[in-house]
């Protein structure tokens, strides 16, 4: 290979490609004009000026396409996080706020480093389901306050803005839908003097850019202490919405991310909003879907362009941003939350044929996100509810048969499935210690002793045999069962 063409293959795609590189800087000016409302109304969540939550929002985007595992994801202020913070703010103020925000990133690198993301395995697909869903819901529930007790104009602006994103595609998709909507519907009511909500209601947007400086807080213990419960919340919360977000856009693209990568980028991206004054963030659900879904974006550069956008709109153009209608951006919002959410799940054929389980820990997933617009609950609260229903699925498949030798002198017990603490309480009930002969034979090859329970269980049957003068031979063992109950065999009785 020649070094021209090696160099051509080391340039990413939006600078070998220039439809890619279109694609991209207009997905990343929907983004922005998305995430402008977004902010100003975590802000208000968090109870900050919306500033605060507009700098948060681009610093978090450009750090994060930078140091992030997960390309064409958006980072910015958050709901999760405006929740987590906003009782920090009202009893402490700003200051332990953004010293809140920079522990919180120290904490995410911190638990990045140690591989907290590999615990996204065991996220079951029905959590996931009810997570997307979830979401899909609580964008469609944050649009709702507003289309009541609005002008009436407001509601033809909003379904020709639906009309213009569902048939705008099937003439061109070089520019995308939402952007050509937010367009027109902001020329006609400029043009037409139509009096609707306008972005410029919302709040005002900052006229210049951050500067970055420590937070004003005594650097003492008392500080931290007061701090580090928020931070720690923040950080958890934080990467549990981002490493979910970032495994939904995996399947959408059908692409492989560092989710460690992620995880250490969230912090530093924390890190460097907190030095700039920022309220902290992590990855949108609704602006993602907006940027991977909808725009068709799949680089950093839409990333990096939406935070980069952003502070140019409201810096430069806040005059022009200020006029666009909330209608605009409401409906490019309810598009998003229909096409977020899986309507597969709820299909009647699905139902059907879905295990009564997988429905339970969906809906219980769903339940508790909407409840407690809580992302982190949700998924939480869900994977539990998924770990009982496999334990208690799992724990009915441990059978015993029992075979008595031709001349009656010894019993063959075959145990099949899987032993652990849900299904030894029944192992020990399914012997008959009186009546059985002298010689009892425990064949486990067709079983699994996974814990300390399991070994328990065996060493009852062992010893109630042996109260009545019966002698226990265990065979057929696997490698890491045998290990594990000769470890343990015997030390577990409270009399030892």
């Amino acid at each position: 290979m020649s070094p021209a063409a090696r160099l051509r293959g080391l340039k990413p795609d939006w600078l070998r490609d220039p439809k890619v590189w279109r694609t991209e800087v207009l997905a990343g000016l929907v983004v922005a004009l998305a995430l402008i409302p977004e902010a100003i109304s975590f802000s208000i969540i968090a109870g900050v000026d919306p500033a605060i939550g507009l700098f948060a929002s681009f610093t978090m985007a450009v750090t994060i396409a930078v140091v992030g595992g997960r390309r064409a994801m958006i980072s910015a202020a958050t709901g999760a996080v405006a929740l987590v913070i906003a009782p920090l703010n009202r009893e402490h103020g700003l200051g332990y706020l953004v010293a809140a925000v920079i522990l919180a990133g120290v904490f995410q690198v911190i638990l990045g480093a140690l591989g907290v993301a590999k615990l996204m395995r065991f996220i079951p697909r029905s959590v996931m389901v009810g997570f997307v869903n979830s979401l899909a819901i609580l964008i469609f529930m944050a649009q709702v306050p507003e289309m009541t007790d609005v002008p009436w104009p407001v509601y033809p602006l909003l379904a020709a803005g639906l009309a213009l994103m569902v048939f705008f595609p099937k003439v061109t998709t070089v520019i995308p839908a939402p952007l050509v909507s937010i367009v027109i519907l902001t020329v006609i009511t400029v043009a037409a003097g139509i009096a609707v909500p306008t972005v410029g209601g919302k709040g005002d947007l900052p006229s210049s850019l951050p500067v970055p400086g420590l937070p004003d807080v005594p650097f003492t213990l008392d500080t931290l202490t007061t701090i580090v419960p928020y931070a720690f919340a923040m950080a958890l919360v934080g990467l549990m919405e981002s490493l979910m977000t970032a495994k939904l856009v995996d399947e959408i693209t059908d692409t492989r991310s560092s989710k460690t990568r992620e995880s250490i980028g969230q912090g530093i991206a924390n890190i460097v909003t907190g030095f700039f004054g920022g309220m902290g963030g992590c990855a949108m659900i609704g602006q993602t879907m907006i940027n991977v879904k909808v725009s068709g974006a799949r680089t950093r550069l839409s990333t990096f362009l939406a935070g980069a956008f952003l502070m140019v709109l409201c810096v430069v153009f806040g005059p022009v941003v200020s006029d666009i209608p909330m209608a605009a951006l409401v409906a490019v919002m309810v598009m998003v939350s229909f096409a977020t959410f899986d309507w597969h799940s709820i299909a009647p054929k699905t139902l059907r044929r879905m295990p009564t389980g997988e429905i339970t820990v969906m809906v219980v997933t769903v339940a508790c996100v909407v409840a407690t617009h809580n992302l982190a609950i949700g998924v939480v609260v869900g994977s539990v509810t998924a770990m009982v229903v496999f334990a208690k699925r799992v724990a009915h498949l441990a059978e015993v048969t029992a075979v008595i030798d031709p001349d009656g002198s010894t019993v063959v017990y075959r145990v099949t499935g899987e032993l652990f603490f849900a299904s030894s309480d029944d192992l020990v009930g399914q012997f008959n210690y009186a009546t059985d002969p002298d010689q009892v034979v425990i064949d486990l090859s067709a079983a699994h002793v996974w814990d300390a329970s399991s070994v328990a269980a065996l060493d009852a049957i062992e010893m109630k045999y042996a109260q009545r003068g019966k002698r226990v031979e265990i065979t057929g063992l696997n490698g890491p069962s045998a290990h594990l109950h000769g470890k343990l065999s015997g030390e577990l009785s409270a009399s030892h």
